[in-house]
């Protein structure tokens, strides 16, 4: 055997090796190895639209929280207005209600001193007609004199 047929014969069977792997072995993996480069930038793609779905949901989770603590604030203002307003109105009743017990405490107070000054004027009455009779030594009729201790009350 001659070695420049043995050579010839192997470029011939590289050749003819190359040619099929070119014609029917490579077009398939070229085709797989595009698919798993188109389904990366697929996958590259959809990370950054998920990437960008995500700081746009933050963005509004944290507008609704700060929506939620602004509506949370001024409800709580609202709460302490009301509050306030109700607090007054206690006070304003408690005012009218003090000043109508205060108006009828006077009031029973001066009937209590009319009565007082009426018991007053029936005892100093009383008094004047036993200092009467023991001046005079003798008993004034109440009864009959009743005009003119009335008039004695009228003039205490």
């Amino acid at each position: 055997m001659n070695l420049n047929s043995t050579l010839i014969a192997q470029i011939v069977v590289f050749f003819i090796l190359a040619w099929f792997t070119m014609r029917f072995v490579w077009p398939p993996i070229m085709k797989a190895l595009d698919d798993r480069a188109k389904k990366i930038a697929d996958g590259l793609a959809a990370a950054d639209r998920g990437k960008q779905e995500l700081e746009l949901a933050s963005k509004r989770s944290a507008e609704a929280l700060r929506a939620g603590k602004e509506k949370s604030a001024e409800l709580l203002a609202q709460t302490e207005k009301r509050v306030t307003q109700i607090i007054e109105e206690a006070k304003a009743q408690a005012k009218v209600e003090a000043d109508r017990v205060i108006a009828g405490a006077k009031a029973e107070i001066e009937q209590e001193t009319l009565r007082a000054r009426e018991s007053l004027r029936d005892q100093v009455a009383a008094l004047a007609v036993a200092g009467a009779e023991k001046i005079l030594r003798r008993e004034i009729d109440a009864k009959a004199h009743a005009g003119l201790l009335s008039a004695l009350k009228q003039d205490l």
